[in-house]
């Protein structure tokens, strides 16, 4: 009798380590999925960088009375390349050159003569082909992070989620304020 309560016991302990070491592959290929997508994100995200500087000269000349919104723009960039790539931190900065960008279009919107600029329009071209990635990237991302949050937070995956030492991740979101295209004024509460 004590040999069939050992050898159930025994069982027990190899189908819950079983158990364990499969919950463990689960939490570990579904914060890659989420990593990997965050790196898609910060692949486009540098497109729109990397565009930046080219912006920022082909107007500099025209809007020198806007020299503040066109300092607020190379100082986000800045700030962007200056964050851990992967970091929490990266996001938000991601979001703040967003909208300096994003003030700077409007701007541009209110020069026709750089409007009509070839250079200035291509850049602008581009900067919208690449905002429409970055959109479709951090939707992506989002769905990784929101499957990874999900299965991290279950029962009982929860339990080996907090052996393991992994943590909920940040959701990619719009900084307070942006909810409109740029120039446009934001609807009433």
């Amino acid at each position: 009798m004590k040999r069939i309560w050992l050898s159930t016991l025994l069982f027990l302990i190899a189908l819950l380590a079983l158990w364990g070491g499969v919950t463990y592959n689960q939490l570990v290929r579904a914060e890659q999925a989420a990593a990997a997508q965050w790196a898609q994100v910060e692949n486009v995200l540098q497109r729109r960088i990397d565009l930046i500087p080219s912006l920022v000269a082909a107007t500099k000349g025209i809007l020198l009375q806007e020299r503040a919104v066109v300092e607020a723009v190379v100082e986000a960039r800045a700030r962007y390349l200056a964050t851990p790539p992967g970091s929490p931190a990266r996001i938000q900065e991601a979001s703040r050159v967003e909208a300096r960008l994003g003030r700077l279009l409007a701007v541009i919107e209110g020069y026709p003569e750089l409007r009509s600029s070839e250079a200035v329009q291509s850049l602008m071209d581009e900067l919208a082909g690449t905002e429409n990635r970055i959109a479709v990237e951090r939707r992506r991302y989002n769905e990784r992070v929101r499957d990874y949050n999900t299965l991290l937070r279950r029962f009982p995956t929860v339990l080996v989620a907090r052996i393991g030492g992994f943590d909920l991740r940040p959701y990619f979101q719009a900084i307070p304020g942006s909810e409109g295209a740029p120039g446009t004024p934001l609807p009433s509460p």
